[in-house]
């Protein structure tokens, strides 16, 4: 959390507006990322929250008057600003969004060249106190605003992720929650034989229908009616900002994201094999045996996407993936993306001729999972030392890439704490034995429980 300014978070700025974040302050934050980054050329985007367009506006006047020149690419998603930036070779970018938090919230997502991502560990914190301290100066010359209509070629480059003339006249539920994912929908609609059922598709800043976060139980149920409404064969809800997306089988069930990752990494290593993958260690099993059975080469990754982003880098992977429904992809400068993956799905469907519940269900009986389970405990630091004490005698391995993660041969954990609260994070999973691993995961939870 910021030391000036508590809102400025590891990965980006999420604040109540006004009384946290307002024009004045973005206008600051805008001169002082050109003189923290040095950037020259900046794309900057937004999301459909109300105060937002007040806010670009601020951003790029303090863009402007620091030297920078800034394509302004309007309403879109943060993928849409990653692709921007590394697709007009420009300096950086920044997306005016709160994703998924309350309406009275926005906030800010930094990049560098080539959408690599700025965060606590490498400029954010840097930026942040340029800003408090106003430790700027404004350019002899200021720089321009020009808007750029970039969303038919981005729409061009989705469509060359997949093979568009293999695909199934699939039916696919679409759910935008009010955010901006319908406007890059639509302009796909027209190049692929899909059937979109849209619902809460207008980009809508009074967020009628809730806060758009399909990781909450209570806003599911919309979308896993409307697919069995319309006897759909999948269906797909995105965040705010859309960088996350989350996938519902023709059924209507919630499919954690653990085992779409292995679900796109078969499907990709299909078009592509002998690729690396790159995942994170809180669930690892499927994933692993997934991308060995089509070839391809398994790399592990500290969660989080500033690591996933430079594993990615560091290996050339085709493809990372994480439990929390952020995907990345080479082909995308290594950032994740919230439209590659449900594409990507909708081919992997149509190629095996199998409903998507079966292809979920085959790997949640070879290897099911607690998913993750979050508890509030007094000292976070002694609880994980009290389970590597109590369980190392009979663990075949013990990693501590993130967290605590440790191996008994049928079974495995990791346990990881909040960085900002006193939570840890749990997961359990099994090699095909259901039981064993409820009972596992009670186990450590009454464990957990004794702190």
């Amino acid at each position: 959390m910021g030391q000036y300014y508590p809102f400025f978070k590891a990965y980006d700025v999420r604040a109540r507006v006004p009384d946290e974040l307002d024009a004045a302050l973005a206008e600051r934050i805008g001169r002082a990322y050109v003189a923290e980054i040095g950037a020259r050329t900046v794309v900057v985007g937004r999301d459909m929250r109300l105060s937002s367009a007040e806010l670009a506006d601020a951003l790029i006047a303090g863009l402007n008057a620091a030297g920078a020149d800034v394509l302004d690419i309007g309403l879109c998603g943060t993928e849409e600003v990653y692709y921007g930036t590394f697709s007009q070779n420009a300096d950086g970018g920044i997306m005016i969004t709160a994703s998924h938090n309350p309406k009275d919230y926005n906030g800010l997502k930094f990049v560098r060249e080539q959408a690599r991502p700025i965060s606590a560990d490498n400029g954010l914190f840097d930026i942040e106190k340029r800003a408090f301290d106003a430790d700027f100066t404004d350019a002899a010359t200021p720089g321009t605003r020009r808007a750029l209509d970039q969303r038919d070629d981005y729409i061009e480059f989705l469509l060359g992720q997949i093979k568009p003339d293999q695909l199934a006249p699939l039916k696919v539920v679409a759910n935008p929650g009010n955010g901006c994912a319908g406007l890059v929908v639509d302009k796909l609609e027209a190049h692929l034989p899909l059937d979109i059922v849209r619902m809460h598709f207008e980009p809508d800043g009074t967020l009628p229908n809730g806060i758009p976060n399909p990781l909450l139980v209570e806003n599911r149920e919309s979308t896993a009616a409307a697919v069995r409404e319309h006897g759909a064969d999948f269906g797909v809800a995105w965040d705010g900002d859309f960088d996350r997306c989350f996938f519902f089988d023709e059924n209507g069930e919630f499919i954690e994201g653990y085992y779409i990752v292995g679900l796109i990494a078969e499907m990709l290593l299909k078009m592509n094999p002998g690729e690396a993958i790159v995942h994170d260690p809180r669930l690892t099993w499927n994933t692993l045996a997934q991308v060995e059975e089509n070839g391809g080469r398994a790399v592990q990754s500290k969660s989080g996407h500033s690591f996933m982003k430079q594993v990615m880098r560091d290996t050339d992977a085709l493809y990372g993936g994480e439990m929390s429904a952020h995907h990345y992809f080479r082909a995308f400068s290594y950032a994740d993306n919230g439209h590659i993956p449900w594409l990507v799905m909708a081919q992997l469907i149509s190629e095996t001729g199998k409903p998507l519940s079966t292809l979920v269900s085959e790997r949640i009986a070879a290897f099911p999972a607690s998913g993750e389970i979050n508890r509030e405990i007094g000292d976070p630091d002694a609880a994980l030392a009290d389970l590597e004490s109590h369980y190392s005698p009979h663990a075949e391995s013990i990693e501590h890439v993130d967290g605590l993660s440790m191996d008994f041969g049928a079974w495995r954990f990791n346990l990881r704490k909040s960085n900002t609260e006193p939570v840890v994070r749990l997961n359990v999973e099994a090699r095909g034995d259901t039981g064993l691993m409820r009972d596992k995961t009670d186990e450590l939870l009454a464990r957990l429980g004794q702190h």
